[in-house]
């Protein structure tokens, strides 16, 4: 089981934006959807765009580099279903946000 570790404080990922981190060694691209947080891997499948620097769209957040788009909350391609990247638990405590790698 993935041990829990402090990523970041809750007002450095606004609503309807995402953000970068590494966590552990892995990129990991963090995203707030209307006040719930929801981590993703950071890379994206197709050419190793930095999801976290994507737009955000609802829960679907779109690679910059060429497009390929995931749903942050399930971390599965709705172009693709067969494309996917790993969802990461998320906790919060207090004014911090914590990730489970």
């Amino acid at each position: 089981m993935a041990e829990f570790t402090r990523v970041t404080a809750l007002r450095d990922i606004p609503s309807g934006q995402g953000r970068a981190f590494e966590v552990n060694g892995k990129k990991i691209a963090v995203f707030n959807v209307k006040g719930r947080y929801y981590a993703i891997d950071g890379t994206c499948k197709h050419k190793g765009g930095p999801l976290g620097e994507g737009d955000l769209e609802g829960t679907v957040v779109t690679c910059p580099w060429h497009g390929w788009t995931y749903d942050v909350t399930t971390g599965v391609s709705p172009d693709d279903p067969a494309c996917a990247v790993a969802c990461y638990e998320v906790r919060t405590d207090g004014e911090w946000l914590s990730v489970a790698v």
